[in-house]
């Protein structure tokens, strides 16, 4: 099931008006370029999304691909990149089954908890073995996702948030239930849109997310030829992880190719 389609990918943008895209991006980049052994210059990126961390990225210099498995939420990129005069090369792309030519890249980033959408170990295997092929050596690899000890203790199974809209109003329903065994959380997220006329629509996606412990993502990025050097939490350079720490932000190189299956 492909998450953020049809209105879904056209509210994104809405849902997340506040998240601090280019702060997060600055973060980025000053990782990019504290740990790379190199000055990097080309960048991958997987789950772009609508395209708010490549663009902002690009500011500084960047060349970039930005991939993402939804037709949906690349016409928002590729919308957003065609206003800003963008060069950035929005493509759709299975991050499980990756294969984008012109690498190998400095480096790879995948943000906003992203790869917990790969929810099994069979599926995660593709994922790093993929990074790794489209890698330089001792390039990075730059990715984020939810903190297993925060998920279990802290989640919260209802979550209702509002907005306002030019056309009227958006209401939308996150219930949520975790899978322990699994490590899994199912979200369904129930939309509504009330329009100015007094009619509205109603429609529901459900999306699963793996969550993550870091010992267990070091041995994951060890065992397909990574090497961790930094794990932060969140995207603050200071903080320490503890159970409330919701976000790891990952900081890998690439220490040994793999043979291409």
């Amino acid at each position: 099931m492909i998450s953020y389609s049809g209105r879904h990918a056209e509210f994104y943008d809405i849902f997340y008006a506040d998240k601090p895209y280019k702060a997060e991006a600055l973060f980025v980049h000053e990782c990019l370029q504290r740990f790379s052994s190199r000055p990097p210059h080309l960048l991958l990126e997987l789950a772009c999304g609508t395209g708010a961390h490549a663009l902002a990225l690009e500011k500084y210099g960047y060349s970039i691909i930005a991939t993402d498995y939804s037709d949906d939420m690349l016409a928002c990129a590729r919308k957003k990149a065609t206003e800003l005069a963008s060069t950035i090369d929005f493509r759709l792309q299975d991050m499980r089954d990756l294969s984008v030519p012109e690498g190998p890249f400095d480096a790879v980033i995948c943000l906003f908890d992203s790869i917990g959408y790969v929810e099994t170990n069979e599926a995660l295997e593709k994922v790093f073995r993929v990074v790794n092929c489209h890698l330089k050596q001792e390039g990075l690899f730059v990715f984020e996702f939810w903190h297993a000890a925060a998920m279990v203790s802290m989640y919260d199974p209802l979550r209702v948030l509002h907005w306002h809209t030019t056309d009227g109003e958006l209401l939308r329903i996150s219930d949520t239930k975790l899978d322990v065994e699994k490590q899994l959380a199912k979200v369904t997220y129930t939309i509504y849109e009330f329009l100015g006329d007094g009619s509205y629509t109603k429609f529901q996606e459900v999306q699963k997310n793996r969550y993550f412990l870091v010992q267990e993502m070091a041995v994951w990025l060890s065992r397909f030829g990574f090497k961790p050097l930094k794990w932060f939490a969140g995207f603050e350079p200071e903080e320490k992880i503890d159970t409330k720490t919701w976000h790891i932000l990952a900081v890998a190189q690439k220490t040994e190719a793999l043979i291409k299956t």
